[in-house]
């Protein structure tokens, strides 16, 4: 863990930190678990530097950082713009980001969250289309992000209750916390568990949304009413407060298959699937044909077959046909 904050220091003090990697460097930041490996990190690399002390901080023999009186808080919104829009030099970055660091170990040894409002402590990681990507979250449950979805969560949960907002596809691994629930919100539906291993998939283009469980009991609510209670091996389905809830018995295994780079649909829509098939290809795919937009088909391939085997699935199933045009897919 240790290598790993050092290179991605290295990065940010050189100006060359990616998108996820600058994500990643914050997040450790902000984990309290990790003050220790950065009191090291930082005493070494400011040493490196063999640079002056700032007139705003210095570290002692301890690895301590020290805030005179003239220190001022660097807000890290515009640390990150900064970082973003013109290169600085280490020693600047390497200032900012100690004071940064000393809040945050002057947060954890006083016990007071920092005072802004609600909005600025939610973290968004969110994923591109053809991209994956893992979450731990603050209380340890684990989240994989399927293609081109987006999670928000706050930097701590408040006692008593933990609430995330989901919109796209992720599969949860909830730490079960005694009398705190666990709640996933997506739209007018929110999932509600105390510690269980569950998927869902609520992308905004889709007509319904599912929840599938492969261990422990989740509770599916919409506008706040309770529509369905799941166990190990049950799916639901809902739509909108019209359309009638499907509960549907599923093996654990196939509970968030695309994980394994399985692509599996029972009774989905082929526009839902189509939908699916350009979020995992990064394609833009067209059906010229509307009547069949609707049409429901169960099918399941391997990831790697590609786009057009996937599509040529698609259209054995649905007596269409497939071509190319000008960098389009398009089913007809």
């Amino acid at each position: 863990m240790e290598e790993r904050l050092k290179y991605l220091f290295r990065q940010y003090l050189e100006n060359k930190c990616t998108r996820e990697e600058l994500e990643e460097f914050f997040s450790y930041i902000r984990a309290s678990g990790q003050d220790e490996a950065l009191r090291r990190l930082i005493k070494s690399l400011y040493e490196e530097k063999a640079q002056a002390p700032s007139s705003l901080t210095y570290v002692n023999e301890l690895g301590d950082l020290v805030l005179t009186d003239k220190a001022k808080v660097t807000d890290v919104t515009q640390l990150k713009k900064r970082h973003r829009k013109q290169p600085v030099t280490g020693i600047i970055v390497l200032a900012g980001l100690l004071t940064i660091v000393a809040i945050t170990w002057l947060l954890h040894s006083t016990g007071r969250a920092p005072v802004t409002p609600a909005a600025a402590t939610l973290t968004r990681t969110i994923t591109e289309r053809s991209e994956y990507k893992y979450v731990l979250l603050p209380d340890s449950t684990q989240v994989w992000l399927n293609a081109s979805s987006s999670l928000e969560f706050p930097a701590h949960f408040k006692d008593g209750k933990r609430e995330v907002t989901l919109s796209g596809e992720a599969y949860f691994d909830v730490k079960h916390v005694e009398k705190a629930p666990f709640i996933i919100h997506t739209g007018r539906i929110s999932t509600t568990v105390l510690g269980t291993a569950f998927n869902i998939k609520a992308y905004p283009d889709r007509k319904n949304i599912i929840v599938s469980v492969s261990a422990g009991k989740v509770r599916v609510s919409y506008d706040n009413v309770a529509v369905a209670t799941l166990v190990k091996g049950q799916l639901v389905k809902v739509g909108s407060q019209a359309d009638p809830v499907v509960e549907k018995k599923i093996a654990p295994a196939a509970v968030a298959a695309w994980q394994q780079g399985n692509m599996s649909y029972e009774d989905e829509t082929l526009e839902d699937i189509i939908a699916d098939l350009e979020r995992l290809y990064n394609v833009k795919i067209r059906i010229d044909n509307a009547t069949i937009l609707n049409l429901k088909v169960s099918t399941s391939f391997r990831r790697e077959i590609g786009i057009e085997q996937a599509l040529q699935v698609l259209c054995r199933l649905t007596d269409t046909m497939l071509r190319q045009a000008d960098g389009v897919w398009i089913i007809q």
